[in-house]
C-alpha cells in the first residue's frame, strides 16, 4: 500500500473514531437533558395544581361576593 494512502486511511480512521465518540458524549447529555426536561414538566404541574387548590381556599372573585352590610 502506498504511503500516502495509507496515511489517509489512518487520518479517516482517527476523524470517524472521533466523531462517534462525540455522537456518543451528545446521545448521553440529551438523554440527561430530556430526563431533566421531564422532572421539570413534572415539578411545573404539581406546582400548578397546588397553587389551583390554593386560590381555589380564598373567598374568591371579589366582583361576585355581595357588599358587606355596612353599605
Amino acid at each position: 500500500m502506498d504511503d500516502a494512502l495509507e496515511q489517509r486511511l489512518v487520518e479517516l480512521e482517527t476523524r470517524l473514531a472521533f466523531q462517534e465518540q462525540v455522537i456518543s458524549e451528545l446521545n448521553d447529555a440529551l438523554t440527561a437533558m430530556r430526563l431533566e426536561s421531564a422532572g421539570n414538566a413534572e415539578l411545573l404541574r404539581r406546582m400548578l395544581e397546588d397553587l389551583k387548590l390554593t386560590r381555589s381556599d380564598g373567598p374568591g372573585d371579589a366582583a361576585l361576593e355581595p357588599p358587606p352590610p355596612h353599605y
